[in-house]
Parts: C-alpha cells; structure tokens; sequence
C-alpha cells in the first residue's frame, strides 16, 4: 500500500475542516417574489368577473377550430412565399451586378421599414390604386374582386416576410467558407448551381433557427389580418364576443390555441436543427 502522502513542515491540514456552502439568498428572494406576483395575477384572474365556463364552452366551437385552421393555412402559405423571395432577394444582394443590388436592397429597405398592418390595409385597398388589374389583351378583372381578405393576408404577410427573410439567408451564405465558392468554380459549376448543390445546403445549419423563429411570429403575425377580415382565430373570436359581450373569455380562448401551436412548434423547430447540425457534422469529418 502506498503511504498518505504528507503535508510539508509548516502547512496546516485542511483535509478535515467542512466546506460550507453559500447559501444564495438572493436567488431564494427573486424566486419568492416571482411565486408572489404570480399568484397575485392568478387570484385576479380567480376573482375577476370572467366566466370560466365559456372559455371552455368556445374552447372547441366549431368557429373557433375553423379560425385555427385558417391561422396555420395562411401562416405555412405567406412563410413559403416569404422564404421563396428571401432565397431570389439574398442571391440578388450578393450578385456582383449593381442593379439586382439596388433592387433587392430597395425592397428589403422597403417592407422592412413600414409596418406590417399599413401593408396590409394597403393591399387589402389596392383597388383604390388599381382599378382593373391583369394581362392587357389576355385577362382583366376588378381588383375589388380579386383582392379578397385571403390573397391581401397572403401578399401583405408573405412580401413582408420575404424581407426579413432576405437577411437570415444572406447572413446564412455568407457564413459558408470563400473556399466552397472556389471549389465550386473549380469543377466547373456555374453560380446558382454552387448556390443550389452546395452553398445553400451549409449555409442551411445557420438558417434554420431563425426561420423556426420566423415561423413562429408568423403564426402569431395572422392575427393582423383580422383587420381586413381574413377569418383567422383572434377574428372569429371578436365577431363572437361581439354579439355576446365576452370579450376576456374569448380573448384566453384564442391565446391558448396560440400558446398550444407554439407548444408544438417549438420541439419540432428544435428536432430540425439537430437534424441539420448532425448532417454538418457529418460533413466536416
């Protein structure tokens, strides 16, 4: 057996003496006040003059089920809207010809810079700008017909989103190493075939986490349609309590279908990523 090793002459022996430990006061207050404040909130909600009992009555109405369906409908059509101009736009701000440039830059300072609900008021009356809109010689209607509540959501949400978009995947192509484009020029491929093959597959494991968030406010952004009277979630619940005066009651009715499709949003936006982190991974070895 080998022997304790032994401390030099003059140094004390700690071995025995007990660690205590740090007891953080602190964090035990800001815990405590947080468990205060949120039971002063629940007991307001408790003693409020809400009717609980219609929250869960219209919980699952069949106008507010249909409303949610609208909501995820318009919500997955405008982020691939969004996402097909974000692609075209990125590749333009990075094109070395200085119109396609200037105009992707204009669009992006464009949509980017007015609010999301002007945009879509101005969509919704484009009528007032274009009477008749179409193909001269080809096809022409009224824009009043055209422009229903559906296709100015789809436009003012998926134009606007392709702005922000925009960024996310430049931020995204530009993150993939100078040498992918030169190898890529090397074996002969043309740009959008680099671009497609191999720049935007990398470039993928930088965008998808914002575009998950982008998703996500997209999901919550459908209810601004509501004021051009796209029949989403929050819009079905205000012609409701309308005609019964509930307003709080319908009100946690829809945020609780907006907090349960974030709820499932989120793990699956979380799988993505490291599904796409593996095949990096993969990659790099």
């Amino acid at each position: 057996m080998r022997a304790a090793p032994t401390l030099a002459e003059g140094f004390p022996d700690l071995s025995q003496i007990q660690i205590a430990r740090e007891i953080h006061w602190r964090r035990w207050l800001a815990a405590a006040a947080i468990v205060v404040v949120l039971a002063a909130i629940a007991r307001a909600f408790a003693a409020g003059q809400i009717e609980w009992s219609y929250v869960s009555r219209f919980l699952t109405a069949k106008v507010i089920l249909e409303g949610i369906v609208n909501t995820m409908v318009m919500a997955v059509l405008a982020m691939a809207l969004g996402i097909i101009l974000g692609v075209v736009v990125a590749i333009m701000r990075l094109s070395p010809n200085p119109v396609l440039k200037s105009v992707a830059a204009g669009y992006t300072w464009l949509f980017r810079g007015t609010p999301l609900i002007l945009q879509l008021l101005l969509w919704f009356n484009l009528a007032l700008v274009f009477p008749t809109i179409g193909i001269p010689g080809l096809w022409t209607a009224r824009a009043v017909d055209v422009m229903t509540p559906f296709l100015a959501a789809l436009l003012g949400l998926g134009i606007n989103q392709g702005a922000y978009t925009s960024e996310v995947m430049r931020a995204g192509m530009l993150s993939v190493d100078a040498g992918q484009y030169e190898a890529a020029q090397a074996i002969g491929m043309g740009r959008l075939r680099a671009l497609r093959r191999i720049i935007l597959p990398q470039a993928m494991r930088v965008v998808i986490p914002p575009l998950g968030n982008e998703f996500i406010g997209m999901v919550k952004a459908t209810s601004l349609a509501s004021v051009i009277q796209y029949p989403e979630v929050l819009h079905n619940a205000e012609n409701i309590y309308y005609a019964n005066s509930r307003v709080i009651e319908l009100l946690i009715v829809a945020g609780c279908w907006y907090l349960l499709v974030v709820s499932i949003l989120t793990p699956l936006q979380m799988l993505l990523e490291r599904r796409f982190a593996r095949g990096t991974a993969r990659i790099n070895r």
